[in-house]
């Protein structure tokens, strides 16, 4: 028997909640893609520094995910628990993102690497206070299983859509080349013009989620209990003992740090090992956006009538095996070479099947850790929504940014060229670029999905769990 959904979300809704993710599309993109490459190749800092900056970066980010997650849990006002958070964090993480674009270099290179320090963390602090509250809306707009992954569907579409938006315009038009730089991402102000545009999407997209979302805010669930802040802890940590968190929990880690690695090398491989130009790679992130169309219609219907957990561990497989194979094959000389006018068509095919794959996988584990709230619910007695969320976001940026950081390492360890054209590092040194890429991404995918098959919510199980929390909802 299924359990009974008070109130309908329509598509309207679904959209403009979707749209919310725009923003951090955005941000993402920025710090997992160009972040390392702007700030070693362009400024001109070390990249184990960079790298290392990232790392700490992120764990500082990190500890503020469960406390903003919490304390929307638990926030009370006339705008309910989210929305305050989510209006107010538009403006200024718009105006930090544009400052990680302008750093000032005549300092030196200690003063630059503080200034990214400090921007960076307010920059992610103030997504993680629209971020997190804006995805602990889904378990609140409904209860059943399935539309939930419908939900987050449209989410991760859109946030697809929009790091991807911003990435092809990058290449384009703001990193087009001109007389005096022949490769436009060397060009600094190229990403000044690419911070100002990223900042403006940011603060629209927050603004219109917010707006577009409002007039759920009278069927939104309301704090559970008045909890003063000496409880704050004590609840968290209650919270996050869940079994079936503590296994998302784990598997998040583990693939964080392979995404992190794939993420910060992407673009050296795209650069230097395929030797693709911008435009090139500006036309081959194009097809991700079929990627994110078939992931949205896609990921809903494959679990319709199957358990979440056992369709995200076959996709997470698949994915593990499928991302690095174009390498493999390079490495064991039988693909195609850079001047082949093969290279690029295969290179779309392979992303755009993996980049399904992936988005897919995500959209999945969502829906897993939307489930987690009756679960915690029916013993602890409160709705951990933004908690749960928060701690999945926690183990992707700490672990994501010791991948960065590890790259930071690979890159001086093989001795890795700064400030050069494609076409002029030896092949030796993208030789071992891949030896030491593949067997690590297969290896922390692979441990991922052996920790994430011990997941055990299942359809039925979930059924129950909402039963048990509307019955002693109703005797309270």
């Amino acid at each position: 028997m299924k359990a009974e959904v008070s109130h309908k979300i329509s598509l309207r809704t679904k959209i403009f909640y979707g749209v919310g993710a725009i923003a951090n599309g955005v941000n993402s993109n920025a710090f997992n893609y160009f972040m390392l490459f702007f700030y070693s190749q362009v400024v001109g800092v070390e990249g184990a520094l960079i790298g290392l900056a990232m790392l700490v970066m992120m764990m500082a980010d990190a500890v503020s995910d469960p406390i903003i997650g919490h304390l929307s849990d638990n926030w009370r006002s006339k705008m309910g628990r989210r929305h305050p958070f989510m209006y107010f964090s538009a403006v200024p993480v718009a105006i930090c993102f544009y400052l990680l674009f302008v750093p000032p270099t005549e300092y030196g290179q200690s003063v630059t690497i503080a200034y990214f320090l400090v921007v960076a963390i307010a920059t992610r602090t103030f997504i993680t206070m629209f971020e997190i509250p804006s995805s602990s809306l889904v378990p609140e707009f409904t209860d059943d299983y399935d539309e939930r992954t419908s939900i987050l569907s449209f989410r991760y579409f859109f946030g697809w859509w929009g790091g991807l938006t911003i990435a092809v315009l990058a290449y384009k038009i703001f990193f087009a080349s001109t007389d005096e730089f022949l490769d436009g991402r060397l060009n600094p102000e190229s990403w000044v013009n690419y911070g100002i545009f990223g900042a403006s999407i940011i603060f629209i997209s927050i603004l219109a989620s917010s707006l577009g979302t409002h007039s759920e805010i009278p069927h939104l669930k309301k704090a559970t209990e008045a909890r003063d802040f000496k409880h704050i802890f004590g609840d968290m940590f209650e919270s996050l003992s869940n079994r079936s968190f503590l296994i998302i929990f784990a598997s998040a880690v583990v693939g964080a740090m392979a995404s992190g690695i794939n993420a910060a090398l992407v673009l050296y491989f795209n650069t230097y090992f395929w030797e693709l130009t911008s435009s090139e790679i500006g036309t081959l992130n194009f097809v991700y956006y079929f990627s994110a169309v078939t992931a949205l219609f896609l990921a809903p219907r494959v679990t319709r009538r199957r358990e979440k957990q056992h369709v995200a561990v076959i996709v997470y497989l698949v994915a593990a095996l499928l991302l690095p194979l174009p390498i493999i094959l390079r490495l064991l000389g039988v693909f195609v070479s850079n001047d082949s006018e093969w290279l690029l068509p295969l290179l779309m095919l392979h992303g755009y099947l993996d980049v399904t794959i992936f988005i897919m996988a995500t959209i999945l584990i969502a829906s897993m850790i939307a489930d987690i709230v009756e679960d915690s619910q029916k013993t602890t007695g409160r709705r951990s929504e933004g908690l749960f969320f928060a701690g999945q976001s926690f183990a992707q940026k700490v672990v994501h940014g010791f991948g960065i950081f590890a790259t930071g390492i690979i890159l001086s360890i093989i001795n890795f060229p700064k400030d050069v054209a494609p076409g002029e590092v030896p092949q030796e040194i993208l030789n071992n670029l891949g030896y030491i890429y593949v067997p690590l991404v297969i290896a922390f995918y692979c441990g991922a999905v052996l920790i994430l098959s011990r997941y055990k919510i299942t359809r039925a199980i979930h059924t129950a769990n909402v039963e048990q929390v509307s019955k002693e909802a109703k005797k309270a």
